[in-house]
């Protein structure tokens, strides 16, 4: 009777397997009517099996075979040590192998399962001869009929998972009857766990059974840790400079070694002490070059120098003095130093610099920056004659393009002879779009020529390792001397340089504290302002914008301001509008302008005539622009380096200046962080009153229509 049941209930679980897996093109709908129909006939049929077991099992005599010492058999029909090795094992078995038992079953044709279905419906006894069988192989029967029960609970449990998750339901048979729940839940504790489901179990206040299912990983947030970067010892121990200008002067005969030369000239231009970066770097770069060209200190090829020093701190004086010292003694002009700066205008003050302290000594500067014909700068830097070409030129101060070019076009230009190699602004210097420039510069620096004769004595190789045939040999040296407010940290970067043994002279603050001794801050990864420089921020919208740049220059009366956009469009606009609307001198500085127009616009600007000069960062580099009292940062910059080279057009020298940043407030928060995160903690709060721009609302509407005609008519001439 019980087999014939299981067989039923095997012949509705594989009638509701098809139904899961040919039913997919019906609707929703049937589908679900058909599944219920199905699990409702397959829990009679495995209730009535039950009964039925627990039925003989009152019947057997169990008292008798617990006094004789036989096994006692589980409510499964099975005795506990076999049913336990059973569990074991299907616990060993994968949940694949029991798929796999449930796909090779042989189907049974519709007729028998109608005829199996409709007698355990109706309860009728089995046939005499199935009983027998039955009597005789009890074990094995009982053994078939727990794992005809196991899958089709698998069967169920996995309609039952797949149902969850379809409808988002955490629980499947809550609506169930109690009855049928009971029985599920005493067959668990019997030991018919073969897989762990989510059934739940209410029989006695029980909970619901732990699920099979695991999530793995969590997503809780976890503190990662912060890894602190590992530096090269010229990096993580550089020479302190003091920053604060006015209070750490040294005289300029207390620095040893400048010749008397160079000594008249500096008292001659005004100049009697040095900053402090000044008298760390020019003995620094003067003991290098100490025996001559070819040896170093000890007789060893000089160390490269960098130098990272706020805007304003005489970085220019501090590498132009050594060397024209070092080259006053040449007898055969050759381009021995070579200035290499990322812009036009910065190239032509050095220049200017290198031309007031080599007056009167032989020394010949030369400026390659593309402001001169090609043809021209040509014939500035060499002459050919019967014998071959000669250099023109003993310091060269050039921009990377036009550097490049005279490389490789121009015929008996040579840095063989190259002993110095200054790259300032080196952080701008060193990313991609020069990298280039600065690899064709050591290139040609080593490159082999064809001398002959005791010439090749003295040919230059790159350098090797110190050994006794390559001291045999000397040859020029290249010392590298890096400059920069802003110089980077990131070995990766400086390593492509190549530097041998640098050393590094950064400046820091020096702090007095209560006791009066001196303490120095500590300054890794951080970067450093002048001194004498004030810092406020004015959060406003886009549209508040010009009325707060008149307000400061109408009515906070700002005179020498240097107001920087991030655009050239945005400078040119910018400058129409404060033109329409009077009142104030003004003047654009970017490169719409020839070279002669921003020369001549710069020089009025250091004589007063012009009180707001609109500009875009190509004044941010290194120019030294005279007399700024204002800096204002009209549209606040991207980058924290951007912001350092804008801010550093005042309060140079030692002197006092007043930088405003206008911040939109969306952008506030992200402002802020990137100056907190580059050690920029003294910037204030200046906001601006709305009532403070109405009287000035009227007047700009009407600036407003005059700059959209202008435009306009700008436009049509480009079109024309």
């Amino acid at each position: 009777m019980t087999s014939s049941v299981c067989a039923g209930a095997g012949g509705v679980a594989m009638a509701l397997f098809c139904i899961r897996r040919y039913g997919e093109e019906d609707e929703h709908q049937e589908e679900a009517e058909a599944e219920s129909r199905a699990r409702v006939l397959l829990e009679r049929l495995q209730h009535q099996a039950r009964a039925r077991q627990q039925k003989k099992q009152r019947e057997e005599p169990a008292q008798g075979k617990e006094e004789s010492g036989e096994p006692r058999l589980s409510p499964g029909g099975q005795t506990r040590e076999g049913k336990g090795k059973r569990k074991r094992d299907s616990e060993e078995q994968p949940s694949a192998h029991k798929q796999k038992k449930l796909k090779t079953k042989q189907p049974r044709s519709p007729s028998e399962e109608r005829a199996g279905t409709e007698e355990a419906a109706d309860g009728s006894s089995p046939t005499k001869k199935k009983k027998a069988n039955r009597r005789k192989s009890k074990v094995q029967q009982e053994g078939t009929e727990a794992d005809s029960e196991e899958d089709i609970k698998q069967q169920d449990n996995r309609n039952k998972l797949k149902k969850k998750s379809d409808k988002g339901r955490k629980t499947d048979e809550e609506t169930q009857g109690d009855e049928t729940e009971k029985k599920e839940s005493g067959e668990k504790a019997e030991g018919n766990k073969t897989t762990e489901e989510e059934v739940p179990s209410v029989a006695s206040g029980a909970d619901c059974a732990p699920s099979s299912m695991m999530i793995l990983g969590d997503y809780e947030a976890k503190p990662v840790q912060k890894v602190q970067p590992f530096l090269p010892q010229w990096l993580a121990e550089p020479r302190r400079v003091q920053k604060r200008i006015r209070d750490n002067l040294c005289p300029v005969g207390d620095v040893p070694g400048i010749h008397p030369r160079l000594l008249k000239k500096l008292q001659m231009n005004g100049i009697d002490s040095f900053f402090p970066v000044q008298a760390e770097v020019i003995p620094a770069i003067l003991q290098s070059a100490a025996h001559g060209f070819l040896l170093g200190r000890g007789g060893f090829r000089p160390k490269d120098i960098c130098v990272s020093a706020p805007t304003g701190s005489g970085k220019t004086l501090a590498f132009v003095i050594p060397i024209v010292q070092v080259l006053l003694d040449r007898v055969v002009c050759h381009v021995r130093a070579l200035v290499v700066l990322p812009t036009k205008e910065l190239a032509q003050q050095v220049s200017k610099v290198f031309n007031v302290y080599t007056d009167g000594t032989g020394l010949k500067v030369v400026l390659i920056t593309g402001q001169k014909s090609f043809a021209k700068e040509q014939e500035m830097l060499v002459q050919k004659k019967v014998t071959g070409y000669c250099s023109l030129a003993d310091i060269v101060v050039a921009t990377p393009g036009r550097l490049t070019d005279h490389i490789n076009q121009t015929p008996g230009f040579s840095l063989a002879q190259l002993r110095f190699l200054i790259v300032d602004e080196a952080d701008r210097m060193i990313d991609d779009m020069h990298q280039n420039c600065l690899n064709q510069i050591v290139r040609a620096a080593f490159q082999g020529e064809n001398h002959s004769g005791s010439n090749k004595l003295f040919q230059r190789t790159k350098p090797g390792p110190l050994t006794a045939a390559s001291s045999c040999s000397p040859q020029i040296p290249l010392q590298k001397l890096l400059f920069s407010a802003t110089l980077t940290q990131d070995p990766e970067k400086l390593q492509q340089l190549d530097l041998f043994q640098p050393r590094l002279f950064t400046s820091v603050y020096s702090e007095k504290s209560r006791d009066g001794t001196e303490t120095e801050q500590n300054t890794n990864n951080k970067y450093t302002l002048p001194e004498g420089l004030s810092q406020c921020y004015v959060p406003c919208d886009l549209n508040s914008k010009p009325l707060i740049l008149l307000y400061f220059m109408l009515k906070m009366k700002f005179t020498r301001v240097l107001c920087f956009t991030n655009s050239r469009e945005a400078s040119h606009r910018l400058f129409l509008l404060v033109q329409a609307f009077g009142g104030v001198t003004v003047a654009e500085f970017s490169s719409r302008l020839t070279p002669n127009e921003r020369k001549r616009t710069m020089k009025e600007f250091e004589q007063g005539k012009i009180q707001l000069l609109i500009s875009t960062d190509a004044t941010a580099r290194g120019i030294d622009v005279k007399g700024v009292n204002y800096v204002i940062n009209y549209d606040a910059p991207q980058f924290i380096r951007t912001y350092i080279h804008r801010v550093g057009r005042t309060a140079r020298a030692g002197e006092t200046g007043v930088a405003f940043s206008l911040v939109l407030r969306i952008q506030e928060r992200r402002f802020l962080r990137m100056l907190r995160d580059a050690g920029i903690q003294d910037i204030q709060k200046h906001p601006v009153k709305g009532n403070s721009l109405k009287p000035l609302v009227q007047q700009y509407e009407g600036a407003l229509c005059k700059l959209e005609k202008t435009v306009k008519n700008e436009r049509a001439q480009r079109r024309a």
